[in-house]
């Protein structure tokens, strides 16, 4: 695929003749068909401050040959906070889902996340709890099982080895990536005393590549990491207690709640070669700090030159409480953009999708497909009908095309089977997402150009 967006950031497709201008039309739009539909678990509520999709920049979906693999966070009946889930793999083939395998405790608090360097190989990040049940904030020790389809009973285990001694806890933070075309791993998780984020790059055997450490200007969480050709890229939101006292005395007055984090910048770093050098200073990506706004990594994608994506959503007031005492001629609706980085520099940006009282966008991923074409599956709310949605993103468009996916019950949250992830282009769309009931559905949807 040729980069989705060049350096000149041209977001129209033209072509110049010797006798003027002619503008190329862009060729008809994909459809797509729904070929499963389908629960596969329902989740109990931790109440541990997670849940099924919590790790929302890595995913917990993938595809491994002609086999689909799903991580479930089951809650254990009785069992205290924090740690009081454990991960059971269940696997979808031909006959349908069947459970793959499970952990023998309750360690975890957060989902264990998925990573493939295909075609048979799979590897589930776990942050297993040293502590007795029911420690709060304890140590934890990640690392990675490393499946096959055939050996669910025997995984290998692959421990990475961290620079220093950092302080894992059970909340991790973690993000993770693989690049099947080389066979290797990225792991990330956060350091609880200072913050930084440890990463671990390693060979899909195991052994050690380098490792080092990520210091963003602020607290940064919820990464979303990739890998490509030795290249390493990093986005992440920060997520602090509000800064600003006279927002947070207003906030207190009026809600009575001591939680207040903020996520209002969103950061990018990175490296060209991951192997002699460390990740360079953090750049900022969007900044709605003047206005009390919110900002999230949706997700990143890596183009074939190395120019790195994002796709984010923004709103320029976090809440109507906010908006009505402090900036009352803002919005409060979330937006949709698509950023371009090259060489570790913000070349432009994009509105996708504005939102309004009407129209409003949600959670949204990139899609490659089998020729490289990029899309962005999307979640929104337009005259108050909820919906997926299929977004063309290249050739780009200066107002991408919305195709909506005839799903039976749209997920407002979800996960697919990430290109970052080590998953292969595909015109197969593998969706992991929040049904209703606390049930966890899966669907298969086939791209047709």
């Amino acid at each position: 695929m040729t980069s989705l967006i060049l350096l000149e950031m041209v977001f129209c497709v033209v072509s110049h003749a010797a006798m003027g201008e002619t503008v190329v039309t862009p060729p008809a739009p994909p459809t797509v068909r729904v070929i499963h539909e389908e629960t596969v678990y329902t989740h109990t509520p931790a109440n541990n401050g997670s849940g099924p999709f919590w790790s929302s920049g890595c995913t917990t979906l993938a595809r491994v040959g002609d086999t689909v693999v799903l991580s479930e966070m089951e809650t254990g009946q009785d069992v205290p906070l924090l740690c009081n889930t454990r991960w059971r793999l269940h696997t979808r083939t031909g006959a349908g889902w069947s459970l793959f395998a499970e952990a023998d405790g309750y360690r975890q608090r957060e989902p264990a996340v998925l990573a493939t360097t295909g075609p048979d190989a799979f590897y589930l990040y776990v942050n297993d709890s040293t502590q007795p049940p029911g420690t709060k904030y304890g140590a934890c020790t990640p690392y990675l099982l490393k499946f096959t389809l055939g050996n669910a009973a025997s995984p290998e285990t692959l421990r990475p080895v961290w620079e220093d001694e950092p302080t894992f806890t059970d909340h991790s933070y973690r993000g993770y990536a693989a690049d099947r075309d080389v066979q290797e791993l990225l792991m990330l998780n956060i350091d609880a005393r200072t913050s930084e984020q440890n990463w671990c790059h390693m060979k899909a055997n195991g052994e050690l590549l380098g490792n080092g450490k990520i210091t963003f200007p602020i607290r940064a969480c919820y990464p979303q990491a990739a890998l490509k050709s030795g290249a390493a890229y990093v986005l992440a939101v920060g997520d602090i207690q509000e800064p600003v006292k006279e927002w947070a005395d207003y906030k207190f007055e009026q809600t009575k709640s001591s939680w207040d984090y903020v996520f209002r910048i969103l950061y990018f770093t990175w490296t060209p070669d991951l192997s002699s050098q460390g990740f360079a200073p953090a750049i900022e990506i969007a900044n709605v700090d003047a206005t009390a706004g919110h900002v999230f990594g949706q997700d990143l994608h890596i183009a074939s030159n190395g120019d790195a994506y994002v796709m984010y959503t923004q709103r320029p007031v976090s809440s109507p409480l906010l908006r009505d005492r402090f900036f009352p001629d803002l919005s409060t609706a979330d937006s949709l953009y698509l950023a371009a980085v090259r060489d570790g520099q913000l070349v432009e940006r994009k509105l996708l999708f504005e939102g309004t009282d009407t129209r409003q966008p949600g959670c949204a991923r990139f899609h490659v497909a089998a020729n490289g074409g990029l899309y962005a599956l999307v979640y929104a709310a337009i005259d108050g009908a909820p919906g997926n949605y299929l977004m063309p993103l290249d050739p780009p468009q200066d107002t991408p095309a919305l195709i909506p996916i005839p799903l039976q019950q749209p997920s407002a949250t979800f996960l697919l089977a990430s290109p970052r992830a080590g998953n292969a282009p595909s015109n197969t769309i593998d969706l992991a997402g929040a049904g209703p009931a606390n049930s966890v559905v899966y669907a298969q949807m086939s791209l047709e150009e």
